[in-house]
């Protein structure tokens, strides 16, 4: 496994293979990926089989189309944000849309696959579960699959997205982000983990569900154990 932030807001995009010079996934191609990606690959003798995406945001998804139709294969994201492959913008606050408007080519990809809650995707000779996580949009989803061979020699691994961060969480603010539904994905999807999964975030560095339950204040807020009312979370496009 292999990761790396892309040139804009720092999204992390991943490549997850079982071993060098087989197939892999690779999870959000954000924004100019494009050139770091293709030396991962390289290196790793890897060939991709499909894109997983954590939500439909820009920063996760710049760059789906030329990943997936370069090589004939499917990009699968939860059926609730699928309306922003096609139209990005929906997603988007007033002041990015300002922000983007007109300047980045997009476009959708040629194949698109549809995620369903607890489903479990056989891809790359990997078992990857689904975990329908919304609050941050619609349809952000946690990826769950065997950490045995990673780096890190964990039980399990959790690509996050922008459902939860080294201390914190992702914004709820945006058009599709609702808080109630983002602490009941962390009280359901996120505190039942156990303690040693690594989780891999959209944005900033890895840290273990153990870690988040003590010190991250949105998990110690739905887990009723005390502490003061966190303020509103502010990471994520």
């Amino acid at each position: 496994m292999a990761g790396f932030p892309a040139d804009a807001f720092g999204t992390n995009c991943y490549v997850v293979a079982t071993a060098p010079g087989e197939q892999c996934v690779v999870v959000d191609p954000g924004i100019g990926v494009l050139d770091r990606l293709d030396a991962v690959l390289a290196e790793h003798r890897l060939h991709p089989a499909a894109v997983l995406l954590t939500h439909g945001h820009l920063d996760h998804t710049f760059s789906v189309a030329p990943v997936c139709d370069a090589r004939g294969i499917p990009a699968y994201v939860h059926p609730d944000d699928r309306e922003l492959l096609a139209d990005p913008s929906k997603a988007l606050s007033m002041d990015l849309t300002q922000l983007f408007g007109g300047r980045l080519p997009y476009a959708e990809p040629d194949d698109v696959a549809e995620l369903t809650d607890g489903a479990t995707l056989s891809l790359a000779g990997l078992e990857i579960t689904v975990d329908h996580a919304p609050g941050h949009t619609g349809g952000s989803v946690l990826f769950r699959l065997p950490g045995a061979g990673s780096p890190w020699e964990a039980e399990q691994i959790c690509l996050s997205g922008d459902v939860l961060f080294a201390g914190s969480i992702g914004r709820t603010d945006l058009p599709g982000g609702s808080m109630p539904r983002m602490l009941s994905s962390l009280r359901d999807k996120v505190l039942p983990l156990a303690d040693d999964t690594v989780v891999l975030p959209g944005h900033g560095p890895a840290t273990t569900i153990g870690r988040e339950r003590a010190t991250n204040p949105y998990l110690v807020e739905v887990a009723g154990v005390g502490g003061a009312r966190p303020a509103a979370p502010t990471r994520g496009l």
